[in-house]
This record gives structure tokens, C-alpha cells and sequence, in this order.
């Protein structure tokens, strides 16, 4: 080929796309990353305060002269810097999660859009409650009922780093078991279940709830019983999302 006889063509359609995807991928997830940096440095300064205020529930219960420990060197210089990262992760999430959906809502039709974003918002909100109905309901009842069943003789002494581990898993629990009307509506959105077959397996749902419950929360009746009835609650609001949110076809939609 000589000089003046022009190459292949590189203007392919799909890899410019590809490329504009991936440099809008990467843009998003620049500014996601940097909202969340931005947040733990201003929340580092603070750390040992959120420390002591997540460390309040199990604190204002134990015995007289009791307190949490440090058992490694580093722990009480390491432990307060996780639980900012913690704190932070939580507080940039709807940054982050609006930086998912305004990546991919241009690819979603519009009855897909139109359920995305309650379910997103409802999604974001039921976590965060699930996680202060952990803190202020039930971490405290978990705790008076642990301290209570100490053997005489032993000296409940947590380490801070087992206590923000053990807290932070019960908030992710929580959080999680919390979602249960999402996981409804998404369940019935793509035709696995729907209205009739919920509400048929409310029985079902009510038995595994109390066993998950069983599971996630701490040795006591009353815990189980905290998490088990707003599982079963939220489950009841997801059946009264699926009716109102997913219109059954209607027979001309059948035949079309």
C-alpha cells in the first residue's frame, strides 16, 4: 500500500460506543470515589466521637466499673479510622447509587424506569431504617439481655474492634432483612411470583422470617421476636406494593 492510499477505517460505530461507555463509567466512578474520600476525611477528625456514640448502646449497660478494651497495640488508632470508613460508605451511598442509576437509566424503557426509581429510593431508605431500628431498638434490648445473663465471677469486658465488627454485621443484617418488600416487588416485576401466590405464601414467609431472625440476631427471644414481626410487616407492605405497583394484563393485553 502506498503512502497516499488511505488505511482501514477505525470510525467503527460498536467500539465508539464502547469507548464513550467506558469513559462515562469511569467518570461516574471517579466522582463516587472522590464523594466518599471527600466524607471520610471529614468525618476522620470525629472518628473516636462516632466511636463513642456507636459504643453507647452496649456502654450504658454494662456493670459498674466495666469498659471496652483495646487487646491489640494499634486497635484504639486503627478501630475509630474503620468505622469512619464505615460511616462514610454509608453516608456517599446516594451519591453513589445515583451515580449507578444515571449510568444506566439512558439503556432502561420507560415502564422499567418508572418502577426503578421508587424501588431504588424505597431500596436506599429501608437499609438506612433497617440499620437505626438495629441501633436504637434492638442492640440496646440485645445488650441488657447479654449483660444480664453474665455468669457470676466473669467481667464483661468487649474488645472495640469485636464490638464494631459484631455492630456493623447486625447493621448489614438488618439493613438487609429490611429490603424484604424490594425483594417482593422485584420477585413479581420479572414473573416469579405474584399477588395470589404472596398472599398464599404468607404462612411460608411468616416461618422464615422467625428463622432468619433466629439466625442473625443475638441468643434472645425478644431480639428474634424484633426482627422476625417487621420482616413479616414489610412482607405484607410488599404484597400491597406488587397490587398497587404491577397491574395485572388485562385480557386485550393477553391476546396481543
Amino acid at each position: 500500500m502506498s503512502a497516499s492510499e488511505p488505511g482501514p477505517s477505525t470510525d467503527d460505530p460498536v467500539e465508539e460506543g464502547l469507548f464513550s461507555h467506558l469513559v462515562e463509567l469511569r467518570a461516574r466512578l471517579l466522582r463516587a470515589i472522590v464523594t466518599l474520600f471527600l466524607v471520610l476525611m471529614a468525618l476522620i477528625p470525629i472518628a473516636n466521637r462516632l466511636y463513642t456514640e456507636l459504643a453507647a448502646p452496649l456502654v450504658a449497660r454494662l456493670p459498674a466499673g466495666a469498659h471496652l478494651i483495646a487487646t491489640e497495640v494499634a486497635s484504639s488508632f486503627f478501630t475509630p479510622l474503620k468505622l469512619a470508613l464505615w460511616a462514610a460508605l454509608f453516608i456517599s451511598m446516594p451519591m453513589i447509587l445515583y451515580q449507578l442509576w444515571a449510568f444506566v437509566s439512558p439503556g432502561l424503557y420507560r415502564h422499567e424506569k418508572r418502577l426503578a426509581r421508587p424501588l431504588l429510593v424505597a431500596a436506599l431508605f429501608l437499609f438506612y431504617a433497617g440499620c437505626a431500628f438495629a441501633y436504637f431498638i434492638v442492640l440496646p434490648a440485645a445488650f441488657k439481655f447479654l449483660t444480664a445473663v453474665t455468669p457470676d465471677g466473669v467481667e464483661m469486658m468487649t474488645d472495640i474492634t469485636h464490638y464494631l465488627d459484631f455492630v456493623m454485621l447486625m447493621f448489614l443484617a438488618f439493613g438487609l432483612c429490611f429490603e424484604v418488600p424490594v425483594a417482593v416487588v422485584i420477585l413479581a416485576a420479572v414473573g416469579v411470583v405474584d399477588a395470589e401466590k404472596l398472599a398464599r405464601f404468607r404462612s411460608y414467609a411468616i416461618v422464615g422470617a422467625f428463622a432468619i431472625a433466629a439466625f442473625i440476631t443475638p441468643p434472645d427471644l425478644l431480639s428474634m421476636v424484633m426482627l422476625a414481626v417487621p420482616m413479616c410487616l414489610l412482607y405484607e407492605v410488599g404484597l400491597l406494593a406488587v397490587r398497587f405497583l404491577l397491574k395485572p394484563p388485562t385480557d386485550l393485553q393477553k391476546t396481543e
